[in-house]
């Protein structure tokens, strides 16, 4: 009796070196593929790195500013006409107990020129506002050249946000603009000011002085209020009673760290569909694996029947084909992975930002591509191990 030969075991190694193999043999279409899969990763991690990093970012900045600024403006009177703020407001919220600081500006009808020649229609969206000693600290500004607001010393003297100035083509302090029909002397220019953007496209002067030089009647048209954290929500629910207690309903109250937040959260909505576009992205690469393990199989017919006339399976030749597509998907996944990391990094230092990609991100890209591999590798490694030995021979 003939004892029936068993074929020989393929270990582990020796599938993962068959299948290298067979990708060595065409290096240019294994390349071309393998990019496919690269840009969907690379494509997806890189917005997820971004994202992760602005999102880094922004905490740092509301952790270094605070989200404990209340802003009040005045609303609309019940005919729709703008209300007024009372010029105690600033005085009636300091009285709150978790209140922190209050202070104003207010703004003026005066407008303000690099020269008494330019006619007055072109304000250069210039605002002029009075501001009080105490602004700096509450909303968290600070000044990248020269000094603030002090009413005691100073002639007419004026502080312009970092967009005033860029506008007026002021640089430094020192030179004279002309404001409310009179020259008012540059003493300082602020850094941008993130919870309060409204002050960097304005023109700051002192209170006292704008009473005094501009008739300024003294109604703030914002109150900017520091609180206890513990406290924000609270005092937020009085601000409106507090600062008009006749008419609360005319008074809008809000809080700048939230207009950040949902900036942010616009742009998350965006990187949910570049994120769609990746996942094109990388299908399509999955369609440019199969392709190529199709054509793989057409062409090593030859190969595959030689392979099954000397005594391999058919579960060792799927096994082959199956083991190739992975190999040639992981390839191209931990392509995009470096080139996703890459791209968020030189982003994040073009921004100023720390980099920051999560390790759930770096582990799940390469474990996408492997199985767009597995899926992709499925009909080819079938199509190959039904050759039969006979036909693939004659090819």
């Amino acid at each position: 009796m003939t004892a029936r030969l068993r074929p020989a075991r393929l270990a582990p190694g020796d599938v993962v070196r068959v299948g290298a193999a067979g990708l060595r043999t065409r290096p240019l279409r294994i390349v071309l593929s393998a990019l496919g899969i690269a840009i969907g990763i690379a494509a997806m991690l890189a917005v997820v790195g971004i994202s992760a990093s602005s999102r880094a970012d922004l905490n740092r900045t509301l952790d270094a500013l605070g989200t404990n600024l209340l802003t009040v403006a005045p609303g609309e009177t019940l005919g729709g006409e703008e209300a007024k703020l009372p010029a105690a407001s600033p005085a009636m919220v300091r009285r709150i107990a978790p209140v922190e600081s209050a202070t104003a500006t207010g703004r003026l009808e005066a407008k303000v020129y690099r020269n008494e020649h330019i006619p007055s229609g072109e304000s250069g969206s210039i605002a002029v506002l009075a501001a009080q000693p105490d602004l700096l600290g509450t909303v968290g500004a600070r000044l990248a050249a020269g000094r603030w607001l002090s009413d005691a010393a100073d002639g007419p003297a004026v502080v312009l946000g970092a967009a005033a100035a860029h506008r007026l083509g002021i640089t430094a302090p020192g030179p004279r603009v002309w404001l409310g029909g009179q020259w008012f002397a540059v003493v300082g220019i602020l850094g941008p000011v993130p919870l309060a953007p409204e002050l960097d496209s304005g023109a700051l002067i002192g209170w006292s002085a704008a009473q005094r030089l501009l008739a300024f009647d003294g109604s703030p048209t914002t109150v900017y209020t520091r609180s206890a954290e513990y406290s924000v929500e609270q005092v937020r629910q009085v601000l409106a009673a507090t600062v008009n207690p006749e008419a609360p309903n005319e008074v809008k109250v809000s809080r700048p760290s939230d207009a950040l937040a949902a900036a942010r959260a616009a742009d998350s909505a965006l990187n949910g569909l570049l994120l769609g576009l990746g996942a094109v992205a990388l299908v399509v690469g999955g369609v440019g694996v199969a392709n190529t393990m199709v054509i793989s199989v057409l062409e090593r017919r030859a190969e595959i029947g030689l392979r099954r006339a000397l005594g391999a399976t058919r579960g060792q030749i799927r096994l082959q084909f199956l083991c190739e597509s992975l190999l040639l998907a992981t390839l191209g996944g931990v392509a995009g992975v470096l080139i996703g990391a890459a791209v968020t990094a030189g982003y994040a230092g073009y921004r100023s930002w720390s980099p920051v990609v999560p390790g759930w991100a770096l582990a799940g890209g390469v474990v996408a591509t492997m199985l767009v591999g597995m899926v992709a590798g499925l009909y080819p490694a079938a199509r190959a191990a039904r050759l039969p030995p006979s036909q693939a021979l004659s090819h």
